[in-house]
């Protein structure tokens, strides 16, 4: 093929070489590819910023900048095709930081004011906060681009549990009081309206959502997407308590506990399946079966999201608010389940993710057939390596580390940064890449994944690589995916970074987002970034209920870290200091009281471990 015609796209790397007279620069891609890049007199910079923050112009610094070997920046232009050769001249240039091994992201305060600007973006759009008081009876679960009502009247229940799980990691990190509020108020909404109590059986399941018309709601039990249609997919019962889990984590709510319990005793008798292991990903409404003839092409498989979802969204939380062995011992199951049947490396680069109930391979399935989830790899890598710090195995590590080695190769943007949505598991014949199976479009999700895989890993290993490639995808999330605009995040972006805002990927809100994984990513982040990497304290906030925690034990673990990295360096109680804690064993004992309490907490690296 000859490429004789003009075409912009954008060039990700380091700077080799720069010269002033030519106003040229050589960058390095993260593979180690050089490109000959000329700037224009029109050229013009800027660093990467935060949500609510101005325009950070680096026009004038141009030249300082990229007289830095291995200052890294994003080059967007056009390749110009010519008899000497193609030229690439840059239209605009984004520098993650201000000098090579600065980035903005790795701020102490960076994702904290991120995650604060995410909440109360979400507390606008959805409730008007704080002009009208926070009701979730107004929360839709479409948003379009600038944070308005979509118009439809669905509230799933996901996506609220989602949301409140943000506004519960907001409060978490900053302390503010609207973000607590709103984690209550809609932990309430989901008890009161998308809850079901079977008495009979002692077990809680969640409805789908409701549709609203005035004062008159319509309760969906099974699913209204396409997937899933009228089943009950595990992933949504599992996703149903995310946010709540979150929120007792601060409050100790007993009420909450109550509802997990109930909702584990459902994952415990319908969707385990007790001969072969792992749970079902789809039970039918009637008999609760996940081998009932209405299932279709759900009866009987199991899949990621009814293994590997626990993990990340509630069970490491409830975990950590609990200390109760069971759950860990339940977090064990899953992970040894995941790391058994999981891996396909004979085959395939990326992990098998559907199964038949013998844990044969289902490659037929639906829109996945043999397709691979770029993100559902590193998330998988991500989450054993929490488990590696609270029951560390050897299988845990080897299969994380496995996962990172092999997923630049296969899953990384090395031209541009960031990384891709879905592929095919397996090359063509002649083939060179894995073909993206739908589009090379990059998720807002899979660059959290990404992310936090690589910070956690390089965290605990201390492996120069991870740090890297965490850094890499990172700098490219925070130059293109958040909408310093309208505020929250993208959903996704063209390969070159530039947003991709057609159809459903324009929305602020959906099916498929809410203030989850934008909120997630920061809580820990923050967490990682701070406490392992850059070892710099952080401080939490919690406001228990009266007598509401177990032994009247608050446990500030922001996460699975490895033992000892951390500890109490001081608690405050409603602003006052307060001595009665346990450093090392990250918690606090709450003193007997007639009220609710706030607590603060300042957690501190243990840096004569390094």
């Amino acid at each position: 093929m000859d490429i004789n015609f003009t075409f912009s796209d954008t060039i990700a790397g380091y700077v080799t070489d720069f010269s002033l007279r030519e106003q040229s620069f050589k960058l390095k891609t993260s593979d180690d590819r050089e490109f000959l890049i000329h700037l224009m007199p029109n050229t013009y910079a800027r660093f990467a910023r935060n949500l609510g923050e101005p325009y950070q112009d680096a026009t004038g610094q141009i030249n300082h900048l990229l007289a830095l070997p291995r200052q890294m920046v994003f080059a967007y232009g056009t390749f110009y095709p010519g008899n000497g050769g193609t030229l690439f001249q840059a239209q605009w240039l984004v520098f993650p930081g201000k000098s090579p091994g600065n980035y903005r992201h790795e701020e102490p305060d960076w994702w904290i004011k991120q995650i604060e600007s995410i909440g109360h973006s979400y507390l606008k759009w959805q409730f008007n906060y704080p002009e009208e008081p926070i009701d979730y009876h107004k929360y839709r679960t479409f948003l379009h681009l600038g944070g308005g009502k979509h118009g439809d009247y669905l509230q799933e229940t996901d996506t609220i549990s989602r949301l409140v799980y943000g506004f519960a990691s907001a409060y978490l990190l900053t302390g503010k009081d609207e973000f607590l509020e709103a984690a209550e108020a809609g932990t309430n909404y989901l008890r009161d309206h998308m809850r079901f109590l079977d008495q009979d059986e002692d077990i809680v399941y969640w409805f789908h959502g409701i549709k609203v018309d005035g004062e008159k709601e319509t309760k969906l039990l099974t699913s209204e997407f396409g997937d899933d249609y009228d089943s009950i997919p595990m992933y949504e019962q599992i996703y149903a308590l995310t946010g709540p889990t979150q929120t007792m984590r601060i409050t100790g709510d007993t009420r909450i506990m109550s509802d997990i319990d109930k909702t584990l005793s459902l994952f415990e008798r319908f969707y385990k399946d007790e001969v072969q292991e792992g749970y079902f990903s789809h039970i039918d409404p009637i008999m609760l079966s996940a081998h009932d003839e209405s299932l279709g092409a759900n009866k009987a498989r199991k899949n990621w999201n009814s293994i590997g979802d626990h993990a990340p969204a509630y069970l490491i939380n409830l975990y950590l608010a609990t200390g109760d062995p069971k759950h860990a011992d339940f977090l064990e199951y899953t992970f040894d389940t995941i790391t058994r049947f999981f891996p396909d490396y004979l085959n395939s680069p990326f992990v098998q993710e559907k199964f038949f109930e013998d844990w044969s391979k289902d490659q037929v399935w639906g829109w996945q057939q043999n397709r691979a989830v770029i993100g559902h790899n590193l998330k998988i890598a991500w989450n054993l390596m929490r488990m590696q710090s609270l029951k560390p195995k050897v299988e845990y590590l080897d299969f994380a580390r496995k996962i990172a080695e092999e997923m630049p190769e296969v899953g990384a943007d090395r031209q541009r940064g960031g990384w891709y949505d879905v592929v095919d598991r397996v090359k063509k014949p002649d083939g060179v890449h894995h073909e993206f199976s739908f589009h090379d479009r990059k998720a807002w999700w899979q660059q959290e994944q990404a992310i936090l895989a690589y910070l956690i890993m390089h965290g605990i290993l201390k492996d120069d690589e991870y740090l890297r490639h965490a850094r890499e995808v990172a700098s490219f999330y925070s130059a293109f995916f958040l909408d310093t605009d309208d505020g929250g995040v993208y959903f996704n972006t063209l390969a070159n970074g530039l947003p991709y805002l057609v159809g459903n990927e324009r929305f602020k809100g959906s099916h498929s987002m809410s203030g989850y994984h934008s909120m997630e990513l920061c809580y820990l982040s923050a967490t990682y970034i701070n406490l392992l990497i850059k070892k710099e304290p952080m401080f939490m906030y919690f406001k228990p209920y009266i007598n509401s925690f177990k032994d009247n034990i608050l446990r500030v673990s922001p996460d699975i870290l490895p033992e000892g990295s951390i500890y109490i360096e001081a608690v405050f109680i409603d602003n006052e200091p307060y001595e009665n804690f346990d450093a090392n064993g990250l918690f606090v004992n709450l003193p007997q009281t007639d009220k609710q309490v706030r607590v603060k907490v300042k957690l501190t690296p243990k840096t004569w471990l390094d």
